[in-house]
């Protein structure tokens, strides 16, 4: 045993294997919210796992509690004490105490003897592959599933049912926002960037008013445009898909707008939910739009409720995206952290509309994710193609001439192509079924202009698929690229990539990164022929949103590069904080905005447009403090750190000398 069990760490999991686990499980569930205050109250937020230890070995006594204590509080130090320093140590040694000290025991009513299983109620709407095959791997019984039930729904081939996140009601936080209706501005940047889909605006004319529950508070709606019909507004939360991290109360910018509140007060909310805020029919296409954010906001997410962690940055460009092209998107995502939040089954947060349309998402590997969103794109457009061939043919002789001839106009202009094909569709479902015909019903869903996105972060972009991204985009064909910058490998640990900037510390980098964060834009704006956006959405929710659209209405190759703060950052004020500190790296020119735009030197304009304004470099120290990847750098490497502070610095500034003069030239 003295070979195995090093430390208490070894030890906790020893006994968990052993049999024992039934005592963290009840635990966790029945005290979550007090070990929360607990860890709150000493400045740890949610971060409990200290307190739960404490109070494994008081009430387990496995081993000598003064052995156990000073052997938790050895790991804390080596744990905490280079990546944050000792106050971040002596807090979670302050946390061991309380676990100690603060379990209490809890009476069992004599009733529970007599208890009986009540039925679970199991979800609404449920298909029969959820039924059959998700709902059983969501109970860890994927075990016993024959291989015939995978055989029967035909998913031996790979493909999955989208949309299985929305039956995965998880319900793990603890306290979730609460919405004062009037002290909301109704701006909708709280829905903007929640991470999971988890809040979202809702319109309702009287008449639908009149049909959802008293329960459904709402406040006149406002700001929709001088010609818009008379809504009522509510902002709507899922209080067992919220995480509680708090991302939507920081970007309010009304006060009291958003407040905690417990989640055993909120849950009952969860139908109000489900029945309304997820009701297609209450979508209102009058007001949708992708020209604000207030707008964009009222429109189906394509993309929702995923296994994100809490206050991920990723996911928000992510549901947006889906939120502007999910009906007719395609996307490749190279391993990392968004394939593994966006393809992890049997939850999958991608989704249908009730029309059957959605984006179709397929994982690829690290170094040619590219190439493979390359070939969704020429393996539709060669189906296209067929199609507008004997399209033309039916129209020459005379079958649904009217709505071939409308098709083959407008099928790739994004404003009417899925109109154009519903109603060549609607026609040859009608007409004589020839083999020219069936030919094209068969092949329906390529009818519709395609948005194909290549999607992953920079360990992908910067370093193992770089090569491949730059041969698809010097291909000038119309593929577009979402990049999600952590500036660190996520996924795998924190590794260091060439998007971590100079002085920050990761694996691989342990002593501060060298060498200046790689310009992945600038390095593609050479072609000239390549959209290229840099974002943050923090900072700038509207910049973000123009970018997107500008990038995917380019009639070529396009590629946006988003800042995503991440839990690898070990920014101090906690990943509630992430949309803050987007707009923090922007004030201080840590990070710009921009957009390349090629269409504009057809117009004699600077294709550069440099969209965030001067920044306040004096700030830079105070913005690389905020964040552990570079302040640790001080505790382990003191007499290193203040020059790569400083070749820092210079790197920010100049970098916006050489933004600046691009978008004066």
């Amino acid at each position: 045993m003295k070979k195995i069990i090093r430390s208490t760490n070894d030890l906790l999991l020893a006994v968990l294997m052993g049999g024992l686990s039934i005592f963290l499980l009840l635990s966790k569930k029945i005290i979550t919210g007090v070990e929360n205050g607990l860890a709150a109250a000493i400045g740890l937020g949610k971060r409990t796992n200290n307190i739960l230890q404490g109070a494994f070995f008081a009430l387990t006594k496995v081993i000598p509690m003064d052995l156990a204590i000073e052997d938790m509080k050895k790991n804390n130090y080596n744990s905490y004490f280079k990546k944050a320093g000792q106050k971040i140590v002596d807090m979670n040694n302050q946390a061991v105490d309380l676990g100690v000290q603060a379990s209490v025991k809890v009476e069992i009513p004599a009733a529970w003897a007599d208890a009986t299983d009540e039925p679970v109620a199991e979800p609404k709407n449920m298909t029969p592959f959820v039924r059959d095959i998700v709902m059983p791997l969501d109970k860890q019984q994927g075990d016993k599933l024959p291989v015939s039930v995978f055989q029967k729904y035909g998913v031996l081939d790979g493909t999955w049912e989208n949309g299985t996140s929305v039956y995965s009601k998880r319900g793990v936080a603890t306290k979730v926002p609460k919405w004062n209706p009037d002290a909301c501005i109704q701006c909708n940047r709280c829905s903007m960037c929640c991470p999971h889909a988890a809040i979202r605006p809702v319109l309702l004319t009287d008449e639908e008013k009149a049909g959802v529950p008293d329960s459904f508070v709402t406040a006149p709606a406002k700001g929709l445009g001088k010609d818009a019909p008379k809504y009522n507004f509510r902002m709507q939360l899922s209080p067992y898909d919220c995480l509680g991290c708090g991302v939507c109360l920081t970007a309010c910018p009304a006060k009291d707008a958003l407040t905690w509140a417990p989640f055993e007060e909120m849950k009952s909310e969860q139908p109000l939910f489900d029945d309304v805020a997820m009701n297609e029919s209450y979508l209102k296409k009058d007001v949708i739009s992708d020209k604000s954010v207030k707008n964009v906001q009222f429109a189906k997410p394509y993309f929702q409720f995923s296994a994100a962690c809490a206050g991920c940055a990723e996911t928000t460009y992510i549901k947006l995206l889906s939120q502007l092209f999910g009906d007719r998107m395609y996307v490749g995502n190279a391993a990392g952290c968004s394939s593994a939040i966006s393809g992890g089954a049997p939850i999958l947060p991608y989704c249908r509309d009730c029309k059957g349309h959605g984006p179709a998402w397929e994982h690829s590997l690290f170094e040619d994710n590219a190439e493979f969103a390359f070939g969704f794109y020429h393996a539709q457009d060669a189906i296209r193609k067929e199609l507008l061939i004997r399209i033309e043919a039916l129209k020459n002789a005379g079958v649904a001439a009217e709505e071939a001839a409308a098709y083959l106009a407008d099928w790739n202009d994004r404003e009417k192509s899925r109109e154009v094909s519903d109603a060549l569709i609607a026609a040859l479902e009608k007409a004589e079924q020839t083999d020219e015909v069936k030919y094209i019903l068969d092949n329906r869903e390529f009818l519709a202009k395609k948005s194909v996105w290549a999607v992953g972060g920079d360990g992908w972009a910067y370093d193992i698929g770089f090569g491949g991204i730059d041969h698809v985009m010097a291909q000038n064909q119309d593929v577009n690229l979402l990049v999600l910058d952590t500036e660190v490998y996520s996924n795998t640990g924190g590794q260091s990539s060439k998007a971590t900037p100079t002085s920050a510390t990761a694996k691989f980098a342990a002593s501060g990164k060298k060498v200046a964060k790689k310009d992945l834009g600038a390095i593609l704006m050479q072609y000239g022929y390549v959209y290229v956006a840099q974002v943050a959405m923090g900072a700038d929710q509207a910049q973000t949103l123009k970018a997107l659209r500008e990038a995917e209405s380019y009639d070529g190759p396009s590629i946006v590069i988003c800042y995503c703060p991440c839990l690898e950052q070990h920014i101090k004020a906690g990943m509630g904080t992430s949309q803050d500190e987007m707009k923090k790296a922007v004030e201080c020119g840590y990070w710009h905005l921009y957009r390349y735009d090629p269409r504009r030197i057809a117009e004699g304009k600077n294709p550069f447009q440099l969209d965030s304004k001067e920044p306040d470099t004096d700030k830079v120290m105070d913005f690389l403090m905020g964040e552990n990847r570079f302040a640790s750098l001080k505790n382990n490497f003191p007499d290193k750190a203040d020059a790569l502070y400083a070749k820092e610095v210079e790197d920010v500034k100049a970098r916006y000398e050489r933004y600046k003069k691009l978008a004066e030239d």
